[in-house]
């Protein structure tokens, strides 16, 4: 929670890439010493440094926020946040599913051993990654923020002042709506495995299996609730993006209440993707309004939101300490929902809000901008397909001719 509200200053003054590259970096090493642990304060301590690795969310938003046009960042945050989390559902399936059992039988049986040596792999993937990474990416369009500082197209921006001018009513808000998808995500992500080997049993593995489907609903389900808040944004600014996550919300904590009730195995699943769907189209509606928040200070804006959906898990977790599942999943799905009426309250300027407002000129000629821009790529592409289609129908013409003549 504390690291992702830092790196939204953080990445609105250095950019995405380079503390990206450090984060994976350091909680990588952790991560590697996770079969080091012989006691309960041990494995308290690793974890919370792991949780360093949470942070790198913040720059996953902000950087698709930066490098697109605000018109399609919807979509470019979905895909990417959706992507990144859909991580966590393999990273879930690999480790429980495939990488356990096989340690486990090469070294005869010893459980023990197996789980200690695993963390290792997903450890050297990141630190991998971590070291390439600000050799194949840039900060922004313009190239890296260092360059831009110094050639004048930016300027510098204070950590203090990102960090209050990200704090906004707006964004305390999304930091609520947000606590109640993604922390709704983040539970269900350990939860799901626990729920159908008590509620079901189902042996570990095929509890892990299950609890991967759930998460891999991110690999298209997040990005699509990007893109249908981009479209909306197009046909009615602001307000449709409003509408759309409001009307998400609904569904999820609906839904969630439905799966409460469920007392069979195999609606449990059906039920399960689709709230699943409806959480992470949510996220995704979410961060396609978080970079309206505030232009200059987006990775403020976006790393208190997102942090907010650490709280959220946090939260529910306790929830599902202290109660029985279906009590649990009863309640959570109904702070789900009464999350969703303070939309209403998102008051964004020189943007409409949901019942009230309207987009001012400059919005309007912006989204036009786009619009035309759109439809000049379209129309180009066109021409460029008909010309490719006469230079073969004359090609295709001239080989019939030369062999009538041959």
């Amino acid at each position: 929670i504390f690291m992702r509200i830092i790196m939204g200053p953080i990445c609105d003054n250095y950019g995405a890439r380079l503390p990206m590259a450090l984060v994976l970096i350091v909680a990588s090493i952790p991560t590697a010493m996770v079969g080091l642990v012989n006691t309960a304060g041990e494995l308290a301590l690793v974890r919370f440094f792991i949780g360093i690795a949470g942070s790198s969310f913040v720059m996953s938003q902000f950087w698709p926020s930066r490098m697109f046009s605000r018109e399609i960042a919807g979509t470019a945050n979905g895909i990417v946040g959706g992507w990144g989390n859909l991580g966590g559902a393999w990273t879930q399936l690999m480790m429980g599913t495939l990488l356990f059992p096989a340690f486990r039988e090469y070294y005869d049986g010893d459980t023990e051993k197996s789980w200690r040596l695993i963390c290792v792999i997903p450890a050297a993937f990141t630190f991998t990654l971590g070291l390439i990474l600000p050799f194949i990416s840039d900060d922004a369009p313009l190239g890296n923020y260092s360059e831009m500082k110094k050639n004048g197209s930016m300027d510098r921006i204070f950590f203090t002042t990102s960090l209050r001018s990200g704090a906004t009513t707006n964004t305390w808000i999304l930091f609520i709506q947000y606590a109640c998808t993604f922390g709704v995500e983040l539970v269900m992500n350990n939860a799901a495995v626990l729920y159908y080997t008590s509620e079901f049993g189902l042996s570990t593995d095929e509890a892990a299996t299950l609890g991967f489907i759930y998460g891999s609903m991110n690999f298209f389900a997040r990005g699509l609730g990007g893109y249908f808040s981009d479209s909306l944004n197009i046909k009615m600014g602001m307000r449709g993006r409003l509408w759309l996550q409001t009307i998400l919300i609904v569904m999820e904590g609906l839904i969630i209440i439905v799966f409460s009730f469920t007392k069979t195995l195999s609606i449990a699943v059906v039920i399960m993707c689709i709230f699943s769907i409806f959480t992470q189209a949510a996220e995704g509606a979410i961060y396609g309004v978080v970079p309206y928040v505030s232009k200059l200070y987006t990775g403020s804006v976006a790393g208190f939101v997102g942090s907010g959906g650490n709280v959220g898990s946090v939260i529910f977790a306790f929830g599902f300490r202290s109660l029985d599942y279906d009590k649990a999943f009863l309640l959570m799905g109904s702070l789900v929902m009464a999350s969703s009426l303070l939309s209403f309250c998102i008051n964004i300027p020189c943007h409409a809000g949901m019942i009230s407002g309207e987009d001012n000129h400059a919005v309007i000629q912006a989204r036009q901008r786009y619009i035309d821009r759109k439809e000049e790529e379209r129309r180009q592409r066109m021409e460029d397909q008909a010309a490719v289609g006469t230079v073969v129908t004359e090609r295709d013409n001239k080989g019939e001719n030369d062999s009538d003549n041959c």
